[in-house]
């Protein structure tokens, strides 16, 4: 009786081995989302141009990410009943049913496919924002580093090598479909069989994470109230009213690559060919100044200088896209490149800062505030897939440089407002 102390005592010595090594578990998740997203990716570029028929493959994205913003509403409850890791893992089905059904893409099998992958999608975002926050504090904590750091540098290094999908998607899809012209039915289908193999083994991947439990249950456990009840608390919160205009700019420069960039300045200058090779430029500038971003990350003052010049540097783009409205950019491939070399940096500067900024606040409820995350990116992205067809680039680029603005504006109001905050608290 007297040796049983001892013996409960050994069990949390080695309970915490599998926590004890986040940075493995980053590199885990970064390959294996990778994997899954170079397949995916790709396969969302595509679906204007391979499933035209009754606007079926953009209808069908647009479904995708209304569905995407309904379940993001109770996204924090799943992912705190499942896990983060079990979230992950159950997330990438959605995207491996959708590709499947691209293979016999009907309205009877892509609405459903595109309603599940919403679903799919709200789970799998919200599990990975709270799994890399859990996982940066606890090394932060394992080395005495500083918190905030850790969550720069983990955010750069995920965003970094997640935007290589943009690279390695589009080059295996130009590989692959670079002799059938317009995409044969014989090269689409070969290329979504290979996209659905290495999304497998991206899967697969994750199962090898670590469950992130333990002394890090704080900060990924949080309560017993209802998800619903989660993000309205957080709406009502001061921070994330002043965050929601920045996410839902976030969700529309996103979209505007996807939706407005390809099909207006990319396809009339190189036509649908040179889509691919103008998205591996638009990751490969991602993926450089996602690292860069992440590396410079060391707190909210960094950040803020960080934004403003993601910011500034997507601003110039628009005001240039103003000044070419006369069509002089189809005269050669250098201006679409280059628009698409400068958005990436906008775009990798920005996805890193935001999910560091969550992370850095609300390291209390990380599924709470990447929930809020995900559902104003996904009604942004769905609202311009809707209407895309129907605006102007010009009129879409004025749209944009409000957005930008007025979200601008909000951060920095958001800045004042925590160190203002830190001040009275710390006096």
């Amino acid at each position: 009786e007297e040796e049983s102390p001892l013996v409960a005592e050994e069990i949390p010595l080695q309970s915490p081995s599998p926590p004890s090594n986040p940075r493995r578990d980053v590199h885990i998740l970064c390959w294996a989302f990778l994997l899954v997203f170079l397949a995916y990716g790709a396969v969302q570029n595509l679906e204007s141009t391979i499933n035209t028929e009754g606007d079926l493959g953009t209808t069908s994205l647009g479904i995708l990410y209304v569905s995407f913003a309904v379940f993001s509403v109770i996204a924090s409850l799943v992912v705190k009943k499942l896990k983060p890791k079990n979230a992950l893992v159950l997330g990438t089905t959605g995207y491996w049913l959708f590709i499947a059904a691209n293979l016999k893409p009907t309205w009877y099998t892509m609405v459903p496919a595109s309603v599940y992958l919403g679903f799919a999608a709200s789970i799998i975002w919200v599990g990975e924002g709270t799994y890399l926050t859990s996982a940066a504090h606890s090394h932060a904590a394992d080395h005495d580093l500083s918190q905030e750091t850790v969550v720069g540098q983990y955010n750069g290094e995920f965003w970094g090598i997640f935007a290589i999908h943009q690279i390695a998607g589009n080059l295996i899809t130009l590989g692959v479909l670079k002799d059938e012209e317009g995409g044969g039915a014989s090269g689409k289908t070969l290329l979504l069989v290979l996209f659905l193999v290495l999304m497998t083994v991206g899967t697969v991947l994750m199962c090898f994470l670590s469950h992130r439990n333990g002394k890090e249950e704080t900060l990924v456990g949080g309560g017993s109230s209802s998800s619903v009840g989660i993000l309205l608390n957080l709406f009502l919160e001061r921070r994330i009213l002043l965050l929601i205009p920045l996410m839902v700019y976030s969700g529309l420069q996103q979209a505007f690559v996807w939706a407005v960039y390809t099909k207006d300045i990319v396809k009339p200058t190189l036509g649908e060919s040179g889509v691919g090779g103008a998205m591996a430029v638009y990751g490969l500038f991602d993926a450089v100044f996602s690292l860069l971003a992440g590396r410079l990350t060391s707190g909210l003052r960094s950040i803020t200088f960080i934004v403003a010049g993601g910011a500034l540097i997507q601003l110039l783009v628009l005001l240039w896209l103003l000044l070419l409205q006369g069509g002089c950019y189809y005269s050669g491939m250098l201006v679409p490149l280059s628009i698409g070399a400068f958005w990436g940096v906008g775009d990798g500067v920005l996805m890193t800062q935001l999910s560091a900024i969550l992370g850095i606040l609300f390291k209390n409820d990380p599924e709470g505030a990447f929930s809020q995350l995900k559902l104003w990116q996904s009604v942004a992205v769905a609202v311009v897939f809707f209407i895309s067809n129907s605006l102007s680039l010009g009129t879409v680029a004025v749209v944009m440089i409000v957005a930008l603005c007025v979200s601008f504006l909000g951060f920095t109001f958001l800045t004042l407002y925590v160190e203002k905050a830190f001040s009275n608290s710390s006096s």
